[in-house]
């Protein structure tokens, strides 16, 4: 299994998407909502990039989440805090989200063999399907507006980390990935403090959901994207 990295949805060009999967990582705080979301029961997601898209949904009587620049778009019923899919209102349901970073990255996707929802939460169970799939992978960090971002740089070194000789890294930004984490993988926190992204949700008053959003394997959940869904296929799975 070859794993290679891509900071940013704007450099997926560069990458060779079909017959890889993509696992789009967009840690603060997308994917982790997204996890979090099936961990508390919803049946579904469908992400789209733009607000009217998922004005329209909700207009069908979904429920629906809108964040951009790190804000709750008004009118829609969900934020971007991964506590807020915590919610019984949510079980069994399905949900419309756009946001800034994360949604998009997931719908640039869509030509891979595979797109998977990753996060800290739930990084060994998609490290596991990743072993069992053996298909070479591309893990595609949503970034900021499409730029590099520290924390799902860290996310990709940590999944790479845990992957180790079940994978092959021929690519700098792999390496890169894996030795920026090896590095601070004791002191995350301390050191994605200082990153761009936490000084602007800083201003959010959201300290819980970084650090909540950093916690390895709470979940045991894969939502994978199919079909313009997202869904956890976890109990279906045979390993």
């Amino acid at each position: 299994m070859k794993v290679e990295v891509c900071y940013s949805p704007d450099f997926l060009f560069q990458h060779e998407l079909e017959g890889k999967i993509v696992v789009v990582a967009d840690i603060f705080r997308a994917t982790s909502c997204m996890v979090t979301a099936f961990a508390h029961g919803a049946d579904a997601i469908i992400p789209v990039a733009k607000i009217e898209e998922c004005k329209k949904l909700q207009s069908e009587g979904l429920p629906a989440a809108a964040e951009r620049d790190g804000m709750k778009v008004e009118g829609f019923d969900l934020d971007n805090s991964p506590f807020s899919y915590m919610a019984q209102a949510i079980a069994s349901k399905t949900i419309a989200v756009t946001t800034t970073n994360g949604t998009q990255a997931i719908v640039k996707s869509t030509n891979a063999h595979e797109i998977v929802i990753g996060s800290f939460l739930n990084i060994n169970t998609v490290a596991e399907h990743l072993i069992h799939s053996n298909r070479d992978v591309i893990l595609l960090c949503a970034g900021w507006k499409g730029h590099f971002n520290i924390e799902d740089t860290l996310f990709a070194g940590a999944l790479i980390d845990i992957l180790n000789e079940k994978c092959q890294i021929e690519q700098d930004a792999a390496w890169a990935s894996l030795t920026i984490y090896q590095s601070v993988k004791n002191n995350m926190f301390e050191f994605v403090k200082k990153s761009a992204h936490v000084k602007r949700l800083a201003k959010l008053n959201i300290h819980k959901d970084i650090e909540f959003c950093l916690t390895f394997d709470k979940y045991n959940v894969l939502p994978i994207y199919n079909n313009g869904k997202i869904e956890n296929v976890k109990s279906f799975a045979t390993y």
